[in-house]
C-alpha cells in the first residue's frame, strides 16, 4: 500500500471514530452479518480461519453468517447436470461421488471429536444421497429447475461444514438452507426473491436462532417457490444473498469477506495506478458495481441503503486490514449524531 493510503487510512479512521461515537453509545441493536465467499472456504484449514473471525465477532455481537459453495464446486455441480440433460448418467453419478468425497474429506480434516464427526457425517451422506437421487433418477422437470436443484447443493454442503467449523472453534452453529424462507419467482437461474415474504419469513426462522446464541449458517445463492422448488439467484450471488439475510436481521452492518483488500479504483492485477477506496457512499459503490467491479453484486448496495446498513468488503486472508467501508458519509452520520443529541 502507498505512504499516501496509509496516511487515508489513519485520517479516516480517526474521523471514522469520533462521528460513530455518539450512535454507538445509543444503538440497541448490535447485529452483524457476513458473508464468505468460495475462496475463504476452500479447505478444512480456511474454514477454521473464517470461522475464528466469526468467533471474534461473536464475543460482542449477534452474528448470522452467509456461505457460497466451496470454490469449484458449483462449476461441477452445473457440468454434472450437463451430463444428466446428456443422459449420461453413470458419469454424472461418478463426478457426484467425487462432490461428496471432497467435502468429506474436508471433515476428516476439521478433526472433530468422534460424536460430532459422526453426526455431520450422517448429515452429508444424506446430502449426498439426495445428490446422487436426483442424478440417478431425474425429475420430470425443465433442464433449468434441475440445474438450479443440484447446484443449490454446493451451498448445502458448505453451509453444513462451516458449522462444524464453528463448532470446533467452540461457537455454537446451525446450518439453514434459504431455500426454508427466501421466496422467489420461478424463473430458474435467475429468480427473484419476494422480499416483504422473505422479510417475515426470515425473521420467524432466524430471529429465535440469535436470541439462543446460535450462528445461523446459512446458503447463499438458493431460494424456493412458493410450491417448494428449488431456485437459484443466478451465478455470483451469494453477496446479494448476504444482503437478503443482513436486511431479515436488520443488521448493523453487512461484512463481505473475500480475497481482496477491498474495492479498487481499477483491476490492481491490471494496472498500477488502481488505488484502494477506503470510504464509498451507496451510490457511488453500487455505479461501480453496475459498471462491471467484480468485488460486489449490484444488488447489495440498493438494499442496504434501505436501512442504512454499512457493508464492510474485506480480506478473508489479511483480516488486520480494514477494508472499504461502505455506507452514509462521515457528514451524514455527524449529522445524524447532531439531531440525536438535540432530541
Amino acid at each position: 500500500m502507498s505512504p499516501e493510503n496509509v496516511q487515508e487510512e489513519q485520517q479516516y479512521g480517526h474521523e471514522f471514530a469520533g462521528a460513530c461515537a455518539g450512535l454507538a453509545a445509543e444503538s440497541t441493536r448490535n447485529v452483524v452479518a457476513f458473508k464468505f465467499g468460495g475462496t475463504s472456504l476452500l479447505g478444512a484449514k480456511r474454514m477454521l480461519h473464517a470461522a475464528g473471525l466469526v468467533r471474534d465477532a461473536a464475543r460482542t455481537s449477534r452474528v448470522a453468517v452467509v456461505v457460497s459453495a466451496m470454490k469449484g464446486v458449483t462449476d461441477q455441480l452445473l457440468t454434472i447436470a450437463k451430463l444428466v440433460d446428456s443422459g449420461n448418467l453413470a458419469e454424472a453419478k461418478r463426478k457426484a461421488d467425487a462432490v461428496l468425497r471432497s467435502h468429506a474429506d474436508v471433515l476428516s480434516e476439521l478433526q472433530l471429536n468422534e460424536l460430532d464427526h459422526q453426526r455431520v457425517w450422517h448429515d452429508l451422506r444424506l446430502l449426498g444421497r439426495d445428490l446422487l437421487h436426483q442424478v440417478s433418477s431425474p425429475a420430470h422437470a425443465s433442464s433449468e429447475a434441475l440445474h438450479d436443484s443440484l447446484a443449490s447443493f454446493g451451498e448445502r454442503l458448505s453451509a453444513r461444514l462451516f458449522a462444524a467449523a464453528l463448532d470446533a472453534c467452540e461457537v455454537p452453529a446451525v446450518p439453514v438452507s434459504s431455500s426454508e424462507f427466501v421466496l422467489t419467482c420461478d424463473t430458474f437461474c435467475d429468480a427473484k426473491p419476494d422480499m416483504e415474504e422473505t422479510r417475515r419469513r426470515g425473521r420467524d426462522l432466524l430471529q429465535p436462532l440469535l436470541e439462543s446464541g446460535l450462528v445461523p449458517v446459512v446458503t447463499g445463492f438458493v431460494g424456493a417457490t412458493h410450491d417448494g422448488r428449488v431456485t437459484t439467484l443466478g451465478r455470483n450471488s451469494s453477496d446479494y444473498s448476504g444482503a437478503i439475510i443482513a436486511h431479515v436481521m436488520d443488521a448493523d452492518e453487512l461484512v463481505i469477506w473475500t480475497d481482496v483488500d477491498g474495492i479498487y479504483t481499477a483491476n490492481p492485477n491490471e494496472s498500477s495506478e488502481a488505488r484502494l477506496l477506503h470510504q464509498l457512499s451507496y451510490e457511488e459503490a453500487h455505479a461501480l458495481a453496475t459498471a462491471g467491479a467484480k468485488v460486489l453484486h449490484a444488488n447489495v448496495l440498493p438494499l442496504a441503503a434501505e436501512t442504512e446498513m454499512v457493508v464492510w468488503v474485506r480480506n478473508t486472508f489479511n483480516p488486520e486490514f480494514r477494508g472499504t467501508r461502505i455506507g452514509p458519509t462521515l457528514e451524514e452520520m455527524r449529522k445524524e449524531t447532531s439531531q440525536r443529541g438535540a432530541a
